[in-house]
């Protein structure tokens, strides 16, 4: 069995068609990658996430974001952007934000994962990530029931830093007091 060939894209058709529809679009290489509407799970894993992070974030140099907020990732003029909507987004340098929008790599991304995104949170996004300098990246799988942190290392490349399943905590390289215990996430 053959996979049929995906559609390419220019950036201004992917524009045109963010305006036609409320459904969240990532652009990726030419492809438009279509985001799944979350789960009841889903939500609560993110506002358990984002709500630890804001705490422990507030008064410091350090934001989080929950999506949608577009993360822009690209090395020059001449390449073409490439753009996400990370289900959580830590932010240090805020010198990329705009109005709607960042540009550049942030500290930490953290992605839930859905049964429609799986390799594309677990192959496409992470290899993006790492290729553009995302210090940490979080994967909450509630299917399973883990969280896989990988950091990367002083090569460029990621590694992973911290898994648990069911119980136990993660911790964050990137934010030492940014700990998580499995359980209460799961609940």
């Amino acid at each position: 069995m053959t996979l049929p060939e995906e559609k390419k894209v220019s950036l201004s058709e992917f524009y045109h068609l963010r305006e036609k529809t409320d459904k969240q679009m990532e652009y990726i290489g030419g492809v438009v990658f279509m985001a799944p509407s979350p789960s009841i799970a889903h939500q609560r894993i993110s506002g358990r996430l984002h709500a630890q992070l804001f705490n422990l974030l507030e008064d410091k140099d350090c934001e989080v974001f929950h999506a949608p907020l577009d993360v822009e990732f690209s090395e020059g003029d001449g390449e073409e952007k490439k753009i996400v909507i990370p289900d959580l987004t830590v932010i240090c340098d805020r010198e990329g934000l705009e109005n709607n929008k960042y540009s550049g790599a942030p500290t930490i991304i953290i992605e839930i994962i859905s049964p429609s995104n799986q390799s594309h949170d677990l192959v496409t996004k992470l290899n993006l990530y790492m290729q553009y300098g995302v210090k940490e990246y979080w994967i909450v799988n509630p299917l399973l029931n883990t969280v896989q942190v990988y950091s990367l290392n002083d090569e460029g490349n990621y590694q992973q830093s911290d898994i648990a399943k069911n119980v136990g905590t993660v911790q964050s390289k990137v934010l030492a007091a940014f700990v998580v215990e499995v359980e209460k996430l799961f609940r």
